[in-house]
């Protein structure tokens, strides 16, 4: 009888220490945070290579997926260049390809809904004559949280050169 009621206070005490752990875990800000930066990363990683993939026979698609990953200044200045630009790829008949090699949020501040991503891509255009050009390169970018979820509101070139030193 002793050992059956140690071994239920036992059991009772490793539910209740299983369950306070379960508690900690959903309401810890850290997991909120690594959420938030893995959802970040994941949009800025997405919207960098929809930003770099355009084939001129998919053009208005093409050119509807860049409005639809960017946000502020940069989709102002797309929907405001989009049929010159349009022009152009269609004249030059251009299908480029991009691929996500790797990325990284560089800062992120969730109750201002801004982040900043790093990301490494590698940059196929072919030509209707002509080898494929390939280019890797590193591009920095600045998410603006939106109604929809992360969108692109700037996109460069990350910097390259010397260090100090």
């Amino acid at each position: 009888m002793l050992a059956a009621l140690a071994l239920a206070v036992c059991a009772a005490g490793a539910a209740g220490w299983g369950g306070w752990q379960r508690y900690q875990a959903a309401n810890d800000d850290a997991a909120s945070f690594a959420q938030a930066r893995d959802d970040a990363l994941a949009a800025g990683e997405q919207a960098v290579q929809n930003m770099n993939t355009l084939d001129h026979k998919a053009l208005e698609q093409g050119l509807d997926s860049w409005e639809q990953s960017t946000t502020g200044d940069l989709r102002r200045q797309l929907v405001g260049g989009r049929d010159a630009f349009a022009k152009q790829i269609a004249e030059a008949k251009t299908v480029s390809t991009a691929k996500v090699l790797s990325g990284a949020v560089t800062e992120l501040d969730e109750r201002a809904g801004r982040a900043g991503v790093m990301v490494a891509i590698r940059v196929t255009v072919t030509a209707p004559e002509g080898e494929p050009a390939v280019k890797e390169s590193r591009l920095l970018g600045s998410l603006t949280r939106t109604a929809e979820g992360w969108k692109l509101s700037a996109l460069g070139q990350a910097p390259v050169g010397a260090t100090a030193g």
